[in-house]
């Protein structure tokens, strides 16, 4: 398997310094999402890193919203279809970018890894580290060949409510990828809920990178992981409130040469459950 994370220049460089066409063994995908903030598709519309196809992490990268949370795992097939047209193949290399701190291209990332591609790389510092290069954009929509991609899922490991109430009650380390504010149910913006599971332990995500949106280097990430009581050996899981913040932090894990299993519904899906039990503070 390629390297996880690519920068500006390497993409550049793989690109064939800057050739644009769709014959150069890439598939860029162009996955810029935020909660609550501007269509990532009007975005892209503006301008994008030359042959990126789109994909919205609400329709293509979840299943509808209910009980299984707000952005649960989507159907298999119309993942697959929605890869496909985006021009996603078995045989060629997917590079994920979106604004800058991967957030929402860990999750592409994450799903393309669960569903069976082994060629699937992020951009690290995302479309604001390709700007900063001062490497050239494309406006509009992009025209791209459909692929190929077949899902197979299973490729990464996953966890339900159950099997994550689990793990934080002792059969390993469970980690809650939000603000601490939201951890200890002091303020709670978008679920019904506010608090956490309990024993999950609480490493926000955001300073798995830096003010630039990279991630920080693997040895500061065991740093951070050796805080929480996590070692090579150690049984992992970590979710968030819907499961995208948490796929950043199985991405940091996995670049700190840890594997950990995403509870996909997260604490949206954990609290449509009134009988599941709520912890608040620390």
């Amino acid at each position: 398997m390629r390297q996880t994370l690519v920068d500006a220049p390497e993409l550049h460089r793989l690109m064939g310094a800057g050739d644009t066409s769709s014959d150069h063994g890439l598939c860029i995908l162009d996955v810029r999402w935020t909660l609550g903030g501007p269509p990532g598709r009007e975005e892209h519309l503006r301008g994008h890193i030359p042959a990126a196809a789109f994909v919205d992490l609400e329709s293509e990268l979840a299943g509808p919203p209910g009980r299984r949370g707000r952005h649960p795992l989507p159907d298999p097939e119309r993942f697959a279809g929605a890869m496909r047209a985006a021009g996603v193949s078995g045989r060629r290399r997917v590079v994920v970018y979106d604004s800058a701190n991967s957030m929402a291209a860990a999750r592409a990332w994450w799903l393309l890894r669960y569903f069976g591609h082994a060629e699937v790389s992020v951009l690290d510092g995302g479309f604001a580290a390709w700007m900063a290069c001062g490497y050239p954009v494309e406006v509009g929509p992009t025209e791209v060949q459909p692929g190929d991609f077949v899902a197979h899922p299973g490729w990464m490991p996953l966890l339900n409510a159950d099997s994550a109430g689990e793990l934080a009650r002792g059969g390993g380390v469970l980690l809650d990828a939000r603000a601490p504010e939201r951890y200890r149910g002091e303020h709670e913006p978008i679920d019904a809920v506010a608090g956490h599971i309990p024993q999950a332990r609480n490493l926000p995500t955001a300073a798995n990178v830096d003010d630039t949106g990279r991630f920080v280097a693997a040895e500061q990430l065991r740093a951070r992981f050796r805080e929480v009581g996590i070692g090579p050996e150690t049984a992992i899981g970590a979710y968030c409130g819907s499961g995208v913040t948490a796929a950043h932090e199985v991405l940091a894990l996995h670049l700190a040469g840890l594997s950990a299993a995403l509870y996909v519904g997260s604490w949206s899906e954990w609290i449509s459950e009134p009988s599941r039990p709520v912890a608040t503070g620390a």
